[in-house]
């Protein structure tokens, strides 16, 4: 269970993007803003990579993707301050030269390169995918799927809704968490009640209960207890080998 984890809300669409499930799966927070990271990555080629090699993996100086200031960034107000103060008694030249949005497109652009060597589902799955054992994928759901999954129940048939491999693939790794969110809710005078989780931030949780009924009640006054549906799938995660995911692939292909 849960606890004490506000903010019910779908992640706004950023400058025109989405988070793709994926995203949403691995909790990687605010989606980079494409274009300040176009334009940052060319303020990058100029003024950083000499240094920090392509991509910010790394030179002479350190690698970037890596670097605790940039992953405790949010929106350039870690970095924009540092790249215009420098660090010279480091090494690291001041670029007070640099407007304050172009700083902050250097961030975006740091930002963007975390992403995608983050988010894996934004990896190329061929959708010709070939490799794969029917058996070996069957024996594998045994051990670590059946217990929450069945294929006479949930997944009935997925073979003939996902019928693509990569389609299946992406199912299996980043599934999605569909439905409205159950929570139980400890009041102050601890009371315990579930239902639907209808609001949740830092200020106001409201729970709709059986009868149809809603409460609201201050956050900071609560205990709010949200079970994870996804749990399974995000411990699986990194177990998962690719041999594991093609034979899984290829056997719920064959559920139709």
């Amino acid at each position: 269970m849960a606890a004490q984890e506000p903010e019910l809300h779908s992640q706004p669409q950023q400058n025109g993007r989405q988070p793709d499930r994926s995203h949403i799966f691995l909790g990687l927070g605010r989606v980079p803003d494409a274009a300040a990271a176009k334009r940052g990555e060319g303020l990058y080629q100029q003024n950083c990579q000499a240094c920090h090699g392509a991509k910010a993996r790394g030179g002479i100086g350190p690698n970037l993707v890596r670097s605790v200031l940039v992953l405790h960034d949010d929106a350039g107000e870690e970095i924009g301050p540092f790249l215009k103060e420098g660090r010279p008694q480091s090494g690291m030249p001041s670029f007070a030269q640099l407007t304050d949005t172009q700083r902050t497109d250097i961030a975006e652009y740091l930002h963007m390169e975390i992403e995608l060597a983050a988010n894996r589902g934004l990896y190329k799955h061929s959708g010709e995918m070939t490799s794969g054992n029917v058996e070996k994928g069957r024996q594998f759901f045994a051990a670590h799927c059946a217990s929450c999954h069945s294929t006479t129940g949930d997944l009935k048939e997925i073979g003939a809704k996902y019928s693509q491999p990569a389609a299946m693939l992406a199912r299996i790794a980043w599934p999605e968490n569909r439905g409205p969110r159950q929570a139980t809710v400890t009041t102050p005078d601890g009371k315990a009640l579930t239902g639907v989780l209808e609001h949740y931030d830092d200020f106001d949780t409201t729970l709709k209960i059986s009868n149809g009924s809603t409460t609201t009640w201050p956050t900071d006054t609560v205990k709010v207890s949200i079970p994870d549906k996804l749990e399974g799938h995000r411990a699986l995660l990194p177990k998962y080998t690719d041999d594991d995911l093609h034979n899984l692939t290829r056997y719920l292909l064959t559920l139709k």
